[in-house]
């Protein structure tokens, strides 16, 4: 297993608790009275198969500077099959983003991405040239990422599922 892999992994895992807690409400939803007094039923999941969430935390700062973007991994030193080339696969439902707190015990901010709404905007961005604000990030160690500006993506389906932050329609476009 690769060393870098593993630090990062091992920091990002201590956010699992908070990350549950925060999907975890946008799995259930409260049983209408007719289900709950027929069925002995008061809460639903939201959908009746698997949903396959990925996760990625940004460390903290990030997201004064870059409140609306999200980042992929698209390239990785070895080779191995990136996050974005998985997504892209058809893999993945959601997208929890979150920018870490200063005390790494939380988040300053976070979105709920719908991934088939995120390959539903690259199929529109190739096929007719939608606008979808992005680009492509490289970090020393030979990694590199394409980042997504939330606010850029067709309102339907809706890229965003829920967020600790204004949504995208709240926001002027104005990226940096």
């Amino acid at each position: 297993m690769n060393m870098t892999y593993s630090i990062n992994r091992h920091w990002s895992d201590r956010f699992i608790t908070e990350i549950r807690r925060i999907v975890g409400a946008h799995l259930l939803s409260v049983a209408p009275d007719h289900i709950d007094m027929r069925q002995a039923t008061d809460l639903l999941m939201l959908d009746g198969r698997d949903v396959r969430i990925a996760a990625r935390v940004r460390r903290h700062g990030y997201a004064g500077r870059y409140p609306y973007d999200f980042t992929i991994r698209s390239l990785l030193p070895s080779g191995s099959p990136t996050e974005l080339a998985k997504i892209v696969n058809g893999e993945g439902d959601w997208l929890f983003y979150g920018h870490a707190n200063a005390a790494e015990t939380g988040f300053d901010l976070w979105w709920l991405l719908d991934l088939r709404a995120f390959r539903a905007g690259l199929i529109r961005q190739a096929s007719n040239g939608f606008p979808i604000s992005s680009g492509d990030r490289r970090n020393p160690d030979g990694t590199c990422f394409k980042w997504f500006d939330i606010r850029s993506f067709p309102n339907e389906p809706p890229l965003v599922l829920a967020t600790s932050g204004l949504r995208p329609s709240q926001a002027s476009m104005q990226h940096a």
